[in-house]
């Protein structure tokens, strides 16, 4: 499974600090899909043009099967990760970010405050995810049979003969 993961943050694409997110990422979906995950890694800055044309790449070109997000989903005059997805989506898939801030609430009461969006761009997933590494764990765990599910239909295979993963 071919994966591109975008870390959205100002001081990790300037160097000011190690971007913890994006590793987690890879550690999850390889721990949920095995060691087949593929990754193509991008670090972008809080820039709504620059995440689009980031997320374009990964689908259009590199041809994803997924693409995760981590970052910028927030409400602060930065956080800018959600428009930028919605902008180059062709279907969005509400209930990802549903389901991510209603397993999250009943840990952290703040996780309301959160815009994560997903959906698809031609063969790919598209999900935004939180920035903080515990919350990507946790987002991508519950996610990831949805995630199963909808790369086997956008591949056009009978997701329930996929492996397990």
């Amino acid at each position: 499974m071919k994966t591109g993961r975008v870390t959205v943050s100002d001081r990790a694409s300037a160097g000011i600090y190690a971007d913890r997110s994006g590793p987690e990422i890879e550690r999850v979906l390889r721990e949920v899909f095995g060691a087949d995950v593929r990754f193509v890694p991008v670090t972008v800055p809080d820039e709504a043009p620059m995440i689009s044309a980031a997320l374009k790449q990964l689908a259009d070109e590199q041809r994803c099967d997924l693409i995760v997000t981590t970052g910028g989903t927030g409400i602060s005059a930065r956080d800018v990760t959600p428009e930028a997805t919605r902008a180059i989506l062709e279907k969005e898939l509400p209930g990802f970010g549903e389901i991510m801030r209603v397993h999250s609430f009943a840990k952290v009461k703040t996780a309301i405050l959160s815009r994560a969006v997903a959906g698809t761009r031609g063969p790919s997933l598209i999900v935004n995810l939180p920035g903080k590494p515990t919350a990507v764990r946790e987002c991508l765990e519950i996610l990831a049979p949805a995630i199963r599910e909808a790369i086997a239909h956008l591949r056009n295979e009978d997701p329930h003969t996929q492996p397990t993963g």
